[in-house]
């Protein structure tokens, strides 16, 4: 008997199978800046190591506070009832840290990149009058959309190359652009979004608890103290410096996490972000997400939370990468050419043949990246997506009267956009030139 060959089509859907278990996922090239664990399961922001900080501050005074003063009052209650103070501060210490690690090791509501600028609306990209593109058109800055009838404008945002949703804005240092963004904190090393600012006032909330029960129960065995030795309060407190140093730090922590707390009670109340406090000003103006206040805590607290929209552990297929933009229909960032940068977040302005390697645009003579040309006057295809490179004949003296001709009639505000009759033979090329012309007919 002789082998039967497998059919074609096994063999590509065997190779397929191998080509995605070699493909990296996508916490493997993820472009933003954060810190990823368990194969993507956990997602921190860049500062992910002051987390160990916080983490600290909260364990060292509450183990303190079990060695020092909770053992000691385990004996100070009839029937071993204090054993439950022991309890509480460990349970409820344990509680804290995981509110902790819900706000700071989950996706925070980060909205996926688009790997090319969106289509402007109400414009065809398909207009090719005589085989010439039309102009590049940059996109609008901004757009208005209607929210609870009220105007909103929303930016677009060019490290993402998104519209931006109302709320969402683009954090500088996780490099992200964040649904319903309030702020980014350091002491939980990640943002504070639409999916973990629930589990954010919890912990901030719960940790002024756990201050509160401290301080408290250390004035409680110093009143112990006081009570078996019938001494004054004074005397008292040098029996016991563990509970003056835990009343003088839970005293000043309070401050900060009691007053975080009262703050975004009044957030949460009134429907803001911590961004929008401070930017927008609605005691100014109208605020359009305020729904009342049985309704905004209704919206915080008990509906349910989006579910992600990055999928960090799926597989990343080699045809489905970055790749670079190509000049579809002429249409070009609104900041293009410029230094731009993120006004919302302060971040440094770039150039943007730093912010988009390899797809700048030159905008006198309407070529793409992807055109170069030779000392001869030759036109070379120099795509990164071909190992090739295809000259295109096309003479100096046609190159010199294009070039003048561009220049002669970019930017008319009126007047005939007709070819000269030396650029009609450069019309009739083949598409694949790259050649960025201006459409004629076009007034502007």
């Amino acid at each position: 008997m002789h082998a039967v060959p497998l059919p074609s089509a096994s063999v590509s859907a065997a190779a397929g199978a191998a080509s995605i278990e070699d493909a990296p996922s996508v916490y493997e090239v993820w472009r933003g800046s954060n810190v990823f664990f368990l194969k993507g399961r956990f997602i921190f922001g860049p500062d992910v190591r002051s987390l160990f900080l916080t983490i600290f501050l909260i364990v060292a005074p509450v183990a303190i506070f079990c060695v020092f003063v909770g053992r000691k009052l385990m004996d100070k209650f009839p029937h071993h009832s204090g054993i439950s103070i022991m309890v509480v501060a460990v349970a409820f210490t344990l509680y804290d840290l995981c509110l902790l690690l819900l706000a700071s090791a989950r996706d925070p509501g980060i909205i996926p990149r688009n790997t090319q600028p969106p289509e402007p609306e109400g414009l065809d990209r398909s207009i090719d009058v005589g085989g010439v593109q039309t102009p590049q058109m940059p996109l609008p800055r901004m757009k208005d959309v209607i929210v609870n009838g009220i105007t909103v404008k929303i930016k677009y945002c060019d490290t993402c190359m998104l519209y931006r949703p109302p709320r969402c804005s683009h954090c500088s240092i996780c490099n992200n652009c964040v649904e319903r963004f309030d702020h980014h904190c350091p002491w939980v090393g990640q943002c504070i979004g639409l999916r973990n600012y629930r589990f954010f006032y919890m912990f901030v909330f719960s940790t002024t608890l756990l201050c509160f029960y401290v301080f408290a129960f250390c004035w409680v065995y110093i009143k112990k103290i006081m009570d078996a030795e019938e001494t004054s309060i004074w005397k008292a407190m040098t029996k016991t410096p563990a509970s003056i140093v835990l009343i003088v730090y839970t005293f000043i922590a309070v401050w900060f996490v009691g007053g975080l707390s009262v703050f975004h009670l009044y957030l949460i109340s009134t429907n803001q972000t911590t961004y929008e406090n401070f930017r927008y000003r609605y005691d100014r103006r109208e605020n359009p997400y305020n729904l009342g206040l049985v309704s905004n805590f209704k919206e915080i607290f008990f509906t349910s939370i989006p579910p992600s929209k990055n999928n960090f552990q799926a597989k990343v297929l080699l045809d489905q990468g970055l790749k670079p933009r190509q000049s579809t229909g002429g249409f070009m960032s609104p900041n293009m050419g410029k230094g731009i940068g993120d006004i919302e977040m302060g971040r440094k302005a770039m150039a943007w043949g730093e912010h988009e390697a390899g797809s700048a645009i030159d905008m006198e003579t309407g070529l793409s990246n992807e055109t170069s040309e030779n000392k001869d006057g030759r036109l070379y295809n120099s795509s990164m997506d071909s190992d090739r490179i295809l000259p295109l004949e096309v003479s100096e003296d046609q190159m010199t009267t294009e070039h003048q001709w561009r220049h002669s009639s970019w930017g008319r505000s009126s007047g005939n956009w007709d070819m000269p009759p030396q650029l009609l033979p450069l019309s009739s090329m083949d598409d694949n030139s790259n050649l960025v012309g201006v459409s004629p007919g076009i007034n502007r």
